[in-house]
């Protein structure tokens, strides 16, 4: 009787073929792997690499400097080489003739100007000697003064007295000048005052170190009504 096989018996005949393509498929698989990681190695290592770049170095030139001059040494001569030292006693000779020059000089004369004295115009008000008026001081002056005063007949008229109070100086020579009204109740009082000062004699003048200077008084001139 003849054995018949099976369709499973067939199966394990062909195990051994199915193990050797399942050993090939999966070393292709390995290989593949393999060569796929290795790309991926070799591209990082071209990112990271640094890649360097030449620099062309470029020679400075420097200028040959000149060595500094030397310097020149001056000889200074001494006065001493000039001036010859002579003693006090010893006469001295000069070669120097004056007759070349005989025809060509020229003197020049020289005007002596005096110094003008200038005096200080300004009047005093004290001085070493003070004026005086017919031998007596300004209390004299002023009894001459209101002796001959008369009254003014506008202010007569119209009751107005009281006191001027006049100013002026005394000169050199004894005049009086600038003579001024400070103060008057009445313009016709003042100018009586000063009509009369006007009239005033020579004093005889104030002295300062021996000298005639000028003096400025002030003058109390009173006019009151009698009744």
């Amino acid at each position: 009787m003849e054995q018949k096989k099976t369709p499973k018996a067939d199966l394990q005949n062909k195990r051994g073929l199915f193990m050797e393509i399942g050993l090939v498929v999966s070393l292709a698989i390995v290989i593949a792997a393999l060569s796929y990681s290795q790309k991926e190695r070799e591209v990082e290592k071209l990112d990271n690499e640094i890649i360097a770049v030449e620099e062309e170095l470029i020679e400075v030139t420097r200028q040959d400097q000149k060595p500094p001059e030397p310097i020149k040494q001056q000889q200074v001569q001494v006065l001493s080489d000039f001036i010859k030292v002579v003693q006090n006693d010893q006469k001295i000779e000069t070669e120097f003739d004056f007759t070349e020059f005989s025809e060509d000089i020229v003197v020049v004369e020289q005007e002596i100007v005096e110094e003008e004295v200038v005096e200080d115009d300004a009047p005093v008000l004290i001085a070493e000697e003070m004026p005086t008026f017919q031998g007596g001081d300004l209390n004299t002056f002023r009894n001459w003064v209101q002796s001959r005063l008369k009254y003014p007949q506008v202010a007569l008229e119209n009751n107005v007295q009281g006191q001027c109070v006049m100013s002026f100086v005394v000169e050199r020579d004894g005049r009086l000048t600038g003579i001024q009204v400070l103060q008057a109740p009445d313009r016709s009082l003042g100018d009586e005052a000063a009509r009369v000062l006007a009239m005033s004699p020579k004093w005889k003048p104030g002295k300062q170190r021996n000298t005639p200077v000028r003096v400025k008084y002030i003058l109390p001139v009173v006019f009151k009504i009698q009744h």
